[in-house]
């Protein structure tokens, strides 16, 4: 079951208290975050390590120098392989303009790479403060120039491969030839 998270943006009352918010965690190991969603917008970005991201749509995978676009209330789940460093922005629905309303993979330029560190700096930063409010429109300005890459494995919609990417994805070591996955994947759903 999905868990829907608070806003970070916003007070107690609904009124918008910063136009970003950041969040910077270290993780040791491996570690799964539980699909959960956020009312922002999210960018999620690997400053170190691997992480992968799953949607009903599909699997995103975060190498450094990459992130992921997460639209405002996406159900989602992030397993962190190995030893990783997790930067991420969250924006107001619609306040970034990107090519697209779902999730993709983006490259993260040197430049775009500093200003997700910087802002991580603040836990919040709104356009009230002179520096922060430029801080924003230059984040905001290189989101909406950069283009998806595809580092996206998508879901299957026919239902008879879902099943047998459900199989695979239960056990990725599975070492049975397909033929034998998908006779089992028919028996197990009849």
């Amino acid at each position: 079951m999905s868990h829907k998270c608070h806003s970070l943006l916003l007070d107690r009352r609904g009124r918008q208290t910063a136009q970003l918010a950041t969040l910077a965690h270290d993780f040791a190991g491996e570690h799964v975050i539980p699909e959960h969603s956020h009312p922002e917008d999210q960018l999620i970005f690997a400053s170190k390590g691997v992480m992968t991201v799953r949607t009903k749509q599909g699997i995103w995978v975060v190498p450094p120098l990459r992130a992921v676009w997460i639209p405002a209330g996406t159900p989602h789940s992030v397993a962190i392989l190995g030893t990783v460093s997790m930067r991420t922005l969250y924006f107001a629905p619609r306040q970034v303009r990107t090519e697209s309303a779902k999730c993709f993979v983006m490259n993260v330029s040197s430049l775009l790479r500093e200003l997700i560190l910087h802002a991580c700096s603040f836990p919040t930063l709104t356009k009230q403060v002179k520096v922060q409010a430029h801080l924003i429109a230059v984040i905001i300005d290189q989101l909406e120039t950069v283009q998806s890459i595809p580092l996206q494995l998508p879901n299957p919609s026919d239902a008879r491969a879902k099943r047998v990417a459900d199989i695979l994805s239960a056990d990725p070591s599975d070492s049975r030839p397909l033929e034998e996955i998908c006779q089992h994947a028919v028996l197990r759903y009849l």
